[in-house]
């Protein structure tokens, strides 16, 4: 038996700002990854971070209606209205942790333009800003004392009377399961990118924390919100930073065109994400691209610009698709990169379970709405991560009882013999997890149609009872990746069907979810947020209004 007061799940950027913002508020922090802290998927964020600061002129309310507008005016202001707020204490406060930030040639913190911002407000390391990020962040975690339960992986939360008390949990060196006792439960486990096939996210990204909650009956909101980041490599989803844009890099077709005039000409190449995603995919789908994409140029940057601030992109194009940057334009198409929606919570990452929040991607607290703005993610992860780790701290102390301990690790462990048990009967994970990706990238992504997400809904449908029969054939305990990547698809399954179930829900056209059959926005009926969550007889489909408070929905152009 372990007992902390307050359990972190997940140790990338939110996971780790809110298990040091606990640990200074006096509680005893655990932060539990099924990963090493620093091989988190925060690590591969690259661009940038927002944050609107007032002596250069820049109010934080102007990066607020760039958020809102960014959101199609989806996101719920008041939480926008705290994190642009607090933006500039979060960004200064890693400057003074240590994060060496790129500066400009005066010695001061640098800038770049990111899409959908009328001001240079994004701070930047080169483009590996997250793991800047990340190390120092992991750096102060160590230094105040937080105990962390590296490569373990968690199965599923304790929750006692409506409450959540901890979480059971698998040591993957040895497969034996323990229970962690808690007063407070932090999900922080990041996005569900390999709900997809391809995406820009590493293999871990499965959604496990969105999983935890639903199985739960905590609500999901947004979930049909997943953004396609307008430049992925073609060959394998690698992402290319928007920082490259960011520093004046153009799209071209296969005629050498700046097509983006044609669909935001005062913007362009920096318009929002969801913007030049289409764009991009009508070049394509138009006859103007070539072999299913259009092209990043960045020749008339220059060797040093490259060199000096696009390094790692420009390591990944010479790897993975054998072009010189300085020299060749690189093949991109747009890749699944993001999940707006997440487990519903408020700004300070309480979810409707008392004891459980939530923060960073595994959350919506409702800040990016129907598209994200380039560089707001990190922002959210520091903001909310904190946010969430000082209230629940708050809270934990004033919770006496912990969770009892009756059964639960026998439940897991039936639950996993299980499926040791069918060896012969099932097929294995791969193919399922595979069939899945490649159907959520054909009928859920740029585009979309009742007819092809009704598809998905039944595709979901039969591939949750080829996972039901699934077979792990290795026995072992030891590092039983098998098992494993098992576990992780029944996560997977659940988002897939949040995600599809939502988008079908939605009719119309805003933001990332695009609908050819219906490609209008439509403020009169659909201003709201969609809420699923998993019911006794099955998922229940929820509204709740959008929080308006002082930018009225206008056009949205750029």
């Amino acid at each position: 038996m372990i007992d902390h007061d307050v359990l972190v799940i997940g140790a990338g950027l939110a996971g780790m700002r809110a298990a040091l913002a606990a640990s200074e508020s006096g509680v005893d922090v655990a932060v539990i990854s099924k990963v090493h802290p620093v091989r988190s998927h925060s690590n591969a964020a690259q661009g940038g971070i927002n944050a609107a600061l007032t002596d250069r002129g820049d109010p934080w309310e102007d990066h607020a209606f760039d958020t809102i507008k960014g959101s199609d005016y989806l996101a719920d202001q008041n939480a926008v209205e705290v994190m642009c707020s607090e933006a500039g204490r979060e960004v200064i406060a890693m400057e003074h942790m240590g994060v060496i930030f790129s500066r400009d040639d005066e010695g001061r913190l640098g800038t770049r333009a990111f899409g959908g911002q009328r001001q240079a407000r994004t701070f930047f390391v080169a483009d590996f800003t997250g793991q800047a990020l990340l190390h120092v962040l992991y750096e102060q975690v160590l230094k105040v004392g937080v105990r962390t339960y590296e490569e373990w992986f968690v199965l599923s939360l304790i929750v006692e009377e409506g409450q959540c008390r901890g979480a059971i949990v698998m040591e993957i060196r040895t497969g034996d399961i323990h229970v962690i006792r808690a007063k407070a439960v932090i999900l922080a486990t990041g996005g569900l990118g390999r709900v997809f096939e391809p995406s820009t996210n590493a293999l871990i990204c499965t959604g496990d924390g969105m999983a935890l909650a639903y199985r739960e009956g905590v609500s999901l909101m947004d979930m049909e919100m997943v953004q396609y980041h307008p430049t992925t490599l073609k060959s394998n989803g690698a992402l290319m930073s928007e920082g490259a844009r960011g520093e004046g890099a153009y799209l071209i077709n296969s005629d050498g065109e700046r097509f983006m005039e044609r669909y935001a000409p005062n913007m362009m190449e920096l318009a929002s994400r969801d913007v030049v995603s289409r764009s991009e995919q009508t070049e394509i789908l138009e006859g103007r691209g070539v072999d299913g994409c259009v092209f990043l140029d960045c020749r008339h940057l220059g060797e040093k610009v490259i060199n000096e601030k696009l390094s790692q992109i420009s390591d990944l194009a010479r790897d993975f698709a054998n072009v010189d940057m300085s020299k060749q334009p690189v093949p991109i198409r747009p890749g699944m990169h993001y999940q707006m929606g997440g487990i519903k919570t408020d700004v300070d990452g309480c979810t409707s379970m008392r004891g459980l929040y939530a923060a960073g991607e595994t959350a919506c607290v409702s800040v990016h709405g129907g598209n994200r703005l380039g560089a707001n993610s990190l922002l959210d992860t520091l903001v909310f991560g904190r946010r969430s780790g000082e209230h629940a701290a708050n809270f934990a102390r004033g919770v006496v009882e912990r969770a009892l301990n009756d059964g639960l690790i026998d439940r897991e462990n039936r639950g996993i013999q299980a499926m040791m048990d069918r060896a012969g009967e099932g097929e294995l994970f791969g193919s399922i997890r595979l069939d899945m990706g490649r159907t959520m990238n054909e009928r859920l992504a740029v585009f979309r149609d009742d007819e092809g997400m009704r598809d998905a809904v039944s595709k979901l449908t039969e591939l949750r009872n080829r996972f039901d029969s699934v077979a792990v054939t290795d026995k072992g305990k030891t590092f039983n990746t098998n098992l494993l990547f098992t576990l992780e698809l029944g996560f997977m399954l659940d988002c897939a069907e949040a995600i599809a179930l939502s988008g079908l829900e939605r009719k119309e056209s805003r933001g990332a979810h695009f609908r050819t059959d219906m490609p209008e926005r439509d403020d009169k009926n659909w201003l709201k947020h969609i809420l699923v969550s998993r019911g006794a007889d099955g998922p229940i489909i929820e509204n709740t209004p959008v929080i308006i408070t002082q930018w009225e929905p206008q056009e949205r152009k750029y």
